[in-house]
């Protein structure tokens, strides 16, 4: 009879063993692929190995993407799409004004605009009083660059004989692209002496803007395609581009054997003032949701600064430039003006079309 008994109470816990398993694997979230449109310079991090294994083993979800530039992707056919993952919380007010609150938004990583240039222009513009070093970080006077543009300078007025044309800074489109509606924010502010540009000041500052982005041609839509075209033309195509400060952490790290072959050339600037670029996600439905959870995960965060140059705002992650492989890193960016209001913005934007 006892031999019954144990026999039962064992048969009772394995069936409750059972149970609870079948009870966790029912409430486990069913896996999703999710669609959206993303900024060209975040597809390394979502194409991460590492990255793509924590959101299918612990958020149930993988992701298919389209590239698009930050403020396009809101204009584009939304149908069937579960998240948007622009560069610019601008484009999260651009895409409120046309359909209203999304499901939910989150800033998930921040990055500055920074300008990349070449050690021989970093040289001539130290020699026009333009840049400051703080150890191995370089500041460049951002007042003093937009003179030399308005002026209509050309290189060889400070001792670039060798490249053609006159003085530019290269950026997306503004229109288009977030880094450029981006630098195109900072270029308003400095113009209206530091001040955050208000639309009271548009008609003053407008024209200067179209002047300076008027003079530039043709103008890539990504950012990511900026920086490829700026690596590879060399100084002579490109003397000095706007960007974001991830871009060459990010390539140090995944193309280690080609910086090792620019390193020694390449420079990154931050602008005084600069302004910050947020990465927001946006989210068009609850699985849209999952992915902001995703992307907020610790780990991930971890990865996005270390291995993909993306700032949290976490300190605990992001203080510690040693961790990156790219000298002259700033530990803390404080040169820092707001970027003008949306209302603002969009008629930068509609300014530059």
């Amino acid at each position: 009879m006892r031999t019954k008994v144990i026999g039962f109470l064992f048969l009772l816990a394995i069936m409750a063993s059972v149970g609870v398993i079948y009870f966790a694997e029912s409430q486990q979230a069913e896996k999703a692929e999710l669609s959206g449109y993303v900024g060209g310079e975040k597809i390394g991090l979502l194409e991460d190995e590492e990255v793509g294994k924590i959101l299918d083993e612990e958020y149930r979800i993988s992701i298919d993407y389209a590239k698009a530039g930050s403020l396009d992707m809101v204009t584009e056919d939304l149908e069937g799409k579960d998240y948007l993952f622009p560069s610019s919380s601008i484009a999260l007010e651009y895409y409120e004004s046309m359909y209203g609150k999304p499901e939910r938004s989150e800033i998930v990583f921040n990055t500055p605009i920074v300008l990349y240039t070449y050690e021989k222009v970093l040289a001539a513009l130290e020699q026009q009083g333009m840049v400051t070093r703080s150890r191995e970080v370089c500041f460049v006077d951002m007042e003093k660059l937009l003179s030399l543009i308005l002026e209509e300078k050309v290189w060889s007025d400070i001792g670039l004989s060798e490249l053609y044309g006159k003085i530019a800074v290269d950026t997306t489109d503004p229109a288009k692209s977030n880094s450029g509606n981006m630098f195109a924010a900072l270029v308003a502010n400095v113009l209206n002496g530091g001040e955050t540009l208000t639309e009271a000041d548009l008609a003053e500052i407008l024209p200067k803007l179209q002047e300076i982005f008027g003079r530039l041609g043709y103008m890539e839509t990504s950012s990511a395609d900026l920086f490829s075209q700026f690596l590879r033309m060399g100084i002579g195509a490109k003397p000095i581009i706007a960007g974001y400060e991830s871009q060459l952490l990010e390539y140090a790290v995944q193309e280690p054997e080609e910086y090792e072959r620019i390193k020694e050339d390449v420079v990154m600037l931050y602008p005084a003032p600069t302004v910050w670029s947020a990465h927001v996600l946006i989210a068009l439905d609850e699985d849209g949701s999952r992915l902001i959870d995703g992307m907020l995960d610790e780990k991930i965060q971890d990865i996005g600064w270390k291995q993909h140059g993306f700032r949290t705002g976490n300190y605990s992650i992001t203080e510690d430039v040693k961790e990156i492989k790219v000298p002259g890193v700033a530990e803390d960016v404080t040169s820092v003006t707001p970027v003008p209001s949306f209302d603002v913005m969009e008629k930068i934007i509609e300014g530059l079309s």
